[in-house]
C-alpha cells in the first residue's frame, strides 16, 4: 500500500521538551505547520486529501424522521465541501433503527436511504472533497421514546434502563455496521468512519464498568475491543481496497480509562488496517483528567504511539489559525473542525488566503448562521451550545 506522505520535518521525541521552552512559539510553528496544512495527504488505501482540513461529524438534526436526507442537510454539507474542506464527513448515521441517538438523525440502516445518500455523495465530490459517512449506534444513549423500545447496551444498565444484548445481537450489530459500510460504498461515498467515541455503543463495549459481559465480548480489554476489530475486518473484507476506513475514539469521560484507551489505540494502530485515526479530545491542548497522567497534554500520549502509516487527526476546540498551527506542529496529520466550520463554511479557503484571519466571535447572530448554511432546525439545535447563538 502507498505510504502516508509526510514531506515535512519530523519533531523528534528528544526535541519536544525543548520546543515547549520556546517563548515565541509562533516563530517555530509557522514554517513547520503552514506548509503542511496545505499539502496533500495520501492515505494507505491510496486516496488523497488535497489539504489537511476535515469537516468533523456534527449532530444537526436536519434529516427527515425516517432518516432520509433532507435538502437542508444536503446544503449544509455540500457548502462545506465547496468551502475547501478536503474531506467532508456526515453527521453520525445510525446503522440500526434502534440505534438512533437524536431526532432528525441521518440513517444508513436501510436501502430506503440510498437515493439520498447517493445524491449527497455526488454533491460533496463535485467540489473536489472526499465524501465519508460516519457509522453510529447510540446504544444505551438512544432515547426510549425516540426509538420506541428499550435501548440496547453491552450489559443491563440501571441508570439508563438499557438492557444487555445477547451474543447473537452483538453479532448482528457487527454485521449491520459492515453492511452500512457496503451501503455507503454503493451510494458513492469514498469511505466511512466508525464511531467508537463519546459513550455510544462501541465505546460502551470498551468500558470496563459499563461492559459486564462474560462472553467473548466482555472481560479483558482484548474482548471488549473485539466488536470494533471485527467491524474493521468486515469492512476491509467486503469493501473495495481503495475504500477509506477511519475510526473515531475519545480517551476520556463516559467510563473509559486512559490506560485502556492508550493500549487499545496502540493495538488498532499496530494492526494497520485503518487509514486514519480520529481522536476526539474535547480540547486538543488540555491535560488528562486522570491525575496520574497529568503534567503533559492528553494529545502527547497519542502522538508518541507507534502509528506506522496510519494518519492521525484530532478534534477539540480548534478555532483560530494560530491554534490550528500549534496543533499541526504536534506531529499530527490533519485537523477536524467542528464549531469553526459551523461559523465559516469556507474556513480552509479563508485561512489559505490569510493565515491570520480572525474567525467571527461568539455568540453569533441567527442571520450569520443562516448565511453559513444552517437551517432553522440546526440553528435551534445550536442554541443548546451555551454562548453560541445570540439572543
Amino acid at each position: 500500500m502507498p505510504m502516508v506522505e509526510k514531506n515535512f520535518p519530523t519533531v523528534s521525541a528528544e526535541a519536544k521538551p525543548l520546543i515547549h521552552l520556546i517563548s515565541n512559539k509562533k516563530l517555530f510553528m509557522t514554517n513547520l505547520s503552514v506548509t503542511k496544512l496545505f499539502q496533500p495527504l495520501t492515505l494507505n488505501c491510496g486516496a488523497t486529501l488535497k489539504n489537511r482540513f476535515v469537516l468533523a461529524p456534527l449532530t444537526n438534526s436536519q434529516s427527515h424522521v425516517d432518516g432520509t436526507l433532507s435538502d437542508e442537510e444536503y446544503h449544509w454539507l455540500t457548502l462545506r465541501a465547496q468551502g475547501g474542506f478536503a474531506l467532508t464527513m456526515t453527521c453520525a448515521a445510525h446503522v440500526q433503527a434502534e440505534g438512533q441517538g437524536f431526532p432528525g438523525q441521518l440513517g444508513i440502516f436501510s436501502d430506503h436511504h440510498l437515493d439520498g445518500l447517493t445524491r449527497l455523495a455526488s454533491g460533496i465530490k463535485q467540489h473536489d472533497s472526499l465524501a465519508l459517512v460516519q457509522l453510529h449506534h447510540a446504544g444505551m444513549r438512544s432515547p426510549a421514546d425516540l426509538i420506541g423500545q428499550t435501548p440496547l447496551c453491552p450489559s443491563d444498565n440501571a441508570e439508563t434502563g438499557a438492557r444487555g444484548m445477547t451474543t447473537a445481537e452483538v453479532e448482528q450489530l457487527t454485521e449491520d455496521f459492515i453492511v452500512a459500510a457496503e451501503r455507503a460504498e454503493k451510494a458513492g461515498f469514498e469511505g466511512v468512519e466508525i464511531h467508537g467515541a463519546h459513550g455510544y455503543i462501541l465505546a460502551q463495549f470498551l468500558s470496563s464498568t459499563i461492559n459486564q459481559r462474560d462472553d467473548q465480548y466482555g472481560g479483558s480489554l482484548d474482548n471488549r475491543g473485539r466488536i470494533i476489530r471485527d467491524i474493521i475486518d468486515g469492512v476491509r473484507a467486503r469493501c473495495s481496497s481503495n475504500f477509506i476506513l477511519g475510526l473515531r475514539l475519545s480517551p476520556e469521560r463516559f467510563d473509559v480509562q486512559l490506560a485502556d484507551m492508550l493500549a487499545f489505540t496502540q493495538t488498532i494502530l499496530s494492526d494497520g488496517k485503518i487509514d486514519f485515526l480520529d481522536m476526539s479530545l474535547w480540547d486538543v491542548f488540555k491535560e488528562p483528567q486522570e491525575e496520574a497522567f497529568q503534567g503533559r497534554t492528553l494529545l502527547s500520549y497519542f502522538t508518541e504511539l507507534e502509528r506506522g502509516n496510519i494518519a492521525l487527526g484530532i478534534a477539540g476546540k480548534l478555532r483560530t489559525p494560530e491554534e490550528i498551527r500549534q496543533a499541526m506542529a504536534a506531529d499530527i496529520d490533519f485537523v477536524l473542525l467542528g464549531r469553526a466550520a459551523i461559523l465559516h463554511h469556507d474556513y480552509p479557503l479563508q485561512m489559505q488566503a490569510d493565515g491570520d484571519f480572525q474567525p467571527v466571535a461568539t455568540p453569533v447572530s441567527v442571520e450569520h448562521l443562516r448565511s453559513e448554511g444552517l437551517s432553522e432546525t440546526f440553528v435551534d439545535y445550536m442554541r443548546n451550545w451555551k454562548g453560541f447563538v445570540a439572543d
